[in-house]
């Protein structure tokens, strides 16, 4: 029994990774064909698709009374999805940012991140808040394709190189870019539904809460699908597609899946007060920290993705002490909530100041 386990953990792990690689193919052929920005692909095919796992869970979970799985795997995939999954791809080559991301998109992420926890307060998350959650979803989806279709000409230009595998290429046929993402897809939901369901096996059988289960078996098994695709992105040079499917899949994650598993379940989610008082705070802590990443020098480097793994590290230990109830849990929360978030995005702010300052100076004329 634990053999079949660990094989099915295994090869869930190989999926994921193939499932990536034929994914961000696909779209990115795509995203020329059409005119539409492989950042915006990133955006919306490559994170919706990516995220499916999630919806799957979430819903799931909803229906069969496990909240805590439930909420925990879209806190805990948002978490995971920028420390982990952003950290590192950032490692593996300094991430570009564009425009977009540091203007609308990381904002977006930021408010929906605050709405959540708002609408988490009374300890429940309603079908007026699911109703709310899906149609923003649906806004910004129709929203980001427009803005890129009136670029289309621009875009076409600008990705020729860099995505163009010559006219002839089998690849530039409609039928094998869709025929990639559907199989780049159905590896992805099949690895991730063995992985998960391989790693809650372990995790039970260990006795762990369900709340626990949803903020890090499951949050980081469902994320795979997303660590594999950013970092096969960052890998072939496809950085707009790294860094969009990261932020398209928090957004996604906090509209569409909470929204849609909101709207199913009977009574709405429930959010358990250890969520409501640490770990969404977290969340909401790490998006604010994207701001000003990204808007200094419009590029996440290496030390910055190696400060997000070691502040998953962090997090992690925390969980680590709420499983056992470790006698230093009050102490060590009090310390991250009031000290070293805050400290880190006074930090960051900082140096987005200096580098303001610095780019409105400009070079002393001559």
């Amino acid at each position: 029994m634990t053999f079949t386990v660990l094989a099915f953990l295994l090869l869930g792990f190989v999926l994921l990774v193939a499932g990536a690689d034929l994914l961000v193919r696909g779209a990115s052929r795509l995203a020329l064909r059409f005119g539409i920005s492989p950042l915006v692909i990133g955006l919306t095919v490559v994170a919706f698709g990516t995220s499916a796992p999630e919806l799957a869970v979430s819903v799931q979970s909803g229906l069969a009374g496990q909240s805590g799985i439930a909420v925990g795997n879209i806190v805990g995939s948002n978490i995971f999805n920028v420390l982990v999954v952003l950290g590192l791809a950032a490692l593996i080559a300094p991430l570009v940012v564009s425009q977009q991301l540091i203007r609308l998109d990381a904002p977006l992420v930021l408010g929906a991140s605050v709405l959540l926890w708002i609408m988490a307060i009374d300890g429940r998350i309603g079908l007026f808040d699911g109703l709310l959650l899906t149609a923003g979803i649906i806004a910004y989806t129709v929203f980001a394709i427009w803005q890129s279709r009136k670029e289309s000409a621009a875009i076409e230009a600008e990705y020729e190189q860099a995505f163009g595998d010559g006219a002839s290429s089998w690849l530039a046929r409609l039928p094998a870019q869709i025929a990639l993402i559907v199989g780049g897809l159905a590896l992805l939901v099949l690895g991730a539904h063995w992985l998960v369901d391989s790693a809650v096996a372990i995790a039970r059988a260990l006795g762990v809460s369900e709340v626990i289960i949803g903020l890090t078996i499951i949050a980081a098994g469902t994320s795979l699908p997303e660590l594999a695709t950013s970092v096969v992105a960052a890998m072939r040079g496809e950085r707009d597609i790294a860094v969009g499917n990261v932020i398209g899949s928090c957004l996604f994650n906090l509209l569409a899946i909470a929204g849609i598993a909101a709207l199913v379940t009977p009574g709405g989610l429930e959010v358990a007060a250890s969520m409501i008082h640490f770990d969404i705070p977290v969340m909401v802590a790490v998006a604010l920290a994207c701001l000003p990443i990204f808007a200094t020098g419009h590029l996440v480097a290496r030390w910055e993705g190696a400060l997000f793994l070691g502040y998953y590290a962090a997090y992690l230990l925390y969980l680590v002490f709420a499983a056992t109830q470790y006698a230093a849990l009050p102490a060590y929360s009090a310390v991250m909530l009031g000290f070293v978030l805050p400290l880190t995005v006074v930090t960051l702010s900082v140096l987005l100041i200096r580098h303001r300052a610095q780019a409105s100076d400009g070079p002393s004329p001559g």
